[in-house]
């Protein structure tokens, strides 16, 4: 049934679904070994690679604890990057499917498939894009982190190959393209200002929440 619903689907969003679905694998490989490299059981980043199921607020999670931040602090800002889903599962509603298929369709809901299910034409072809990448992410992604997991045990640091900037510099490419309008960037710059100033006089992991005092502000 799954193979007759991917059959809608051209070679070349085919193709490119395969491409993300690798570089994803990729960056879990960088997870994985940044959580052996900071001391992390192999069991933390597994379990939130399945459970989870988002690299950024993953990522953020690991890096904040590692850096003596409060697991709790750690998850409430792992969870307002994740808040994004919210109004992702509205729009792909239809996508995910319904009874106890909608838990698994709802669980491999990504920035990756909803991009790919949105940008189809049928619906037909909406579902399968959403499927085929979301289990493709759910797949590759674990299975990235055991790989990562295996050489972050031979890196004495993370910073021996630059494995803690790997993260930073995904993010940033993610911004960089929606700082082109004037609000969002005055809003990010703002944030990142409140951040930077809070980093001297609070626990880590809380001046990644206060930077969302950024929102508030207005454009002039």
């Amino acid at each position: 049934m799954f193979k007759k619903h991917i059959s809608n689907l051209s070679d070349d969003t085919i193709k490119a679904i395969i491409l993300v679905c690798l570089a994803v694998g990729v960056v879990a490989v960088s997870y994985g070994s940044l959580a052996m490299a900071y001391g992390f059981p192999l069991w933390v980043p597994l379990a939130l690679s399945m459970s989870v199921l988002a690299g950024a607020s993953e990522f953020m999670f690991i890096g904040i604890v590692a850096s003596g931040g409060n697991p709790l602090a750690a998850a409430v800002a792992g969870l307002l990057v994740n808040a994004r889903h919210i109004p992702f599962g509205v729009t792909v509603r239809e996508l995910v499917g319904k009874g106890t298929v909608g838990f698994l369709g709802c669980h491999i809901m990504n920035d990756e498939s909803v991009v790919f299910g949105l940008s189809q034409k049928t619906p037909e072809q909406r579902k399968a894009a959403y499927w085929l990448c979301g289990l493709g992410v759910a797949l590759l992604w674990p299975g990235g982190v055991l790989v990562g997991a295996a050489v972050g045990k031979l890196l004495p640091t993370p910073e021996t190959i630059g494995l803690d900037a790997v993260f930073p510099a995904i993010l940033l490419a993610l911004v960089l393209p929606a700082l082109k309008k004037r609000t969002t960037f005055i809003r990010a710059t703002s944030g990142a200002v409140v951040s930077l100033a809070a980093v001297p006089f609070t626990p880590v992991g809380l001046p990644v929440l206060l930077s969302l005092l950024g929102l508030l502000t207005r454009k002039k």
